[in-house]
């Protein structure tokens, strides 16, 4: 294996991952750029390694000097994960909005943070960038590092994020998603992307309240992403269309790609991906839309995933949907979760599996294949009529099969289908069937009986 002389090394070269479950009814491929897997944990180690070399080589940043800029969080992290290697000191301004994790992170790392209230206007003295300008003008050896007007910034991502998205997907892009902070990944990026396919559209992805795609500028608990003005390192021109997201559907996308492709992610990637979802709906199969996950959720423990922050914000009920998923697991005895009979098996022995494990119904399988079941009603009235099919193979006397529904569905659905005449449903994880569950099981679950 190779050895890595610093951890600055690790930056980039992050994959892409199909996302399966949260794509449901989309034609498209929809590929998820999972930037959380830099060293800080997004995708602004990116521009703080370059920004830090430029302003190296242009005698901006000498040795002994102080890096101070304004941050949601992810940058002041990158840029510290950099100074601690080069041994610089750092100063990080950020609004008061921002989660405690994030504050608490970069004093890890040794940083002075300094927090200015989120209500007051960019231009306002008390802003964090007007804050972050004073501190770096009175501190000697002070350098800022002005992320929103740096051009380091897009030129970061359109120099490694963007060509590696375009040699990752063998140049099969047509869709690329992202929130814009600073603008530098969207801008950078887009342009890299649109040079290599004119036709690749861009999408911002932005929250309620954010000008940047014509909104009324007012308050949104999303964090890192959106804007009252333009900032200089977002290029309006790449854009093609934006999609308006709400802090509550971006937190609950955030929990729920969480859970269901194990990809942890903050709001701002929330935000991103509820926008992918929308646009390629519009695109046809074998198109491709990739989706920047630009940090890891582990920086919103005490919001995104808190229960009671959600709820007291109102983004969260007070009894969370119930799942499918939640019902496996619970059923009596010893019974295994799918239990099923091959077509071409004789019917006696299909019904000694059924006394063995004392089910009145079967799925039936042709291979890995769901084809027929068979009902305990069904199957007396036929063997009754005619004895000689106990030797007869199973899919001489199935019914038609099961309906699936997804683990992930809620148990509405379960219940709809339950009540609607059927035996039994077959329960799926990305199509493949993993258990069967009844009427008595989902009583037994309403029922509170474990």
């Amino acid at each position: 294996m190779p050895v890595h002389e610093t951890i600055l090394e690790l930056i980039g070269n992050t994959p892409l991952v199909r996302l399966r479950r949260v794509t449901r009814g989309i034609k498209a491929t929809v590929l998820a750029k999972v930037e959380t897997l830099n060293p800080g944990g997004s995708v602004k180690d990116r521009i703080a390694m370059q920004i830090v070399a430029d302003a190296e080589n242009a005698g901006l940043l000498q040795a002994g000097g102080t890096i101070v800029e304004a941050t949601a969080g992810n940058t002041g992290v990158g840029l510290a994960l950099v100074a601690a290697i080069k041994g610089y000191r750092c100063i990080f301004v950020m609004p008061d909005k921002m989660s405690e994790d994030k504050i608490r992170l970069l004093r890890a790392y040794g940083a002075d943070v300094v927090i200015t209230p989120s209500s007051v206007a960019h231009d306002s003295p008390d802003s964090y960038t007007s804050v972050a300008k004073r501190l770096a003008a009175e501190t000697p050896g002070g350098f800022l590092a002005n992320q929103f007007y740096n051009n380091s910034n897009p030129d970061a991502h359109y120099r490694t994020t963007g060509p590696e998205i375009w040699e990752q997907s063998d140049g099969k892009v047509d869709m690329f998603v992202a929130g814009a902070g600073t603008g530098g990944t969207l801008t950078g990026v887009g342009r890299y992307l649109k040079e290599h396919n004119p036709h690749c559209q861009i999408v911002l992805a932005d929250p309620e309240g954010s000008t940047l795609s014509g909104d009324h500028a007012r308050p949104y608990k999303v964090e890192g992403i959106g804007q009252d003005y333009i900032p200089g390192t977002l290029d309006m021109s790449v854009i093609d269309r934006f999609e308006r997201v709400t802090d509550k559907d971006a937190f609950l996308m955030a929990r729920r790609v969480t859970r269901e492709e194990g990809i942890m992610m903050g709001g701002s990637s929330g935000t991103a991906v509820v926008a992918a979802l929308r646009a390629a709906r519009e695109l046809e199969a074998g198109q491709t839309c990739v989706v920047l996950i630009s940090d890891t959720g582990r920086n919103y423990m005490t919001k995104v995933f808190s229960d009671d922050w959600m709820k007291e914000n109102g983004f969260l009920e007070a009894t969370m949907p119930t799942r499918v998923a939640d019902i496996l697991g619970l059923k009596h005895g010893n019974l295994p979760p799918m239990v099923a009979v091959q077509a071409d098996q004789p019917v006696h022995q299909a019904v000694q599996v059924m006394r063995e494990h004392g089910i009145s119904q079967l799925p039936v399988m042709k291979g890995s294949e769901l084809i027929g079941s068979l009902i305990e009603s069904a199957l007396m009235n036929q063997v009754f009529s005619d004895i000689s099919l106990t030797g007869k193979p199973v899919a001489h006397v199935m019914s038609e099969p099961f309906p699936m529904l997804d683990r992930q569905a809620p148990i509405e659905g379960l219940y709809q289908a339950l009540s609607a005449g059927s035996q039994a449903v077959i329960v799926t994880d990305i199509d493949v069937p993993i258990a069967v569950l009844t009427k008595m099981d989902l009583i037994n679950f309403l029922a509170g009986v474990r």
